[in-house]
């Protein structure tokens, strides 16, 4: 996934699913050095997240 289609998610009220290696998740927030996203699970604890490099998150 390439930065501008993380913000366009971001910003959307869409409910679009995205994964991560195979892994429903929620993208939080896109970190400032444009390569990487705070996200979570969407089944898992709000308060756990973790960072991941956006070029491993697929739309489905």
């Amino acid at each position: 996934m390439n930065v501008n289609r993380v913000q366009q998610i971001l910003s959307s009220s869409a409910d679009i699913e995205v994964k991560y290696n195979g892994t429903s998740i929620w993208i939080d927030q896109l970190n400032e050095d444009g390569r990487t996203a705070r996200v979570h699970l969407r089944s898992g604890n709000l308060g756990e997240s973790t960072i991941v490099e956006i070029n491993q998150l697929v739309e489905e």
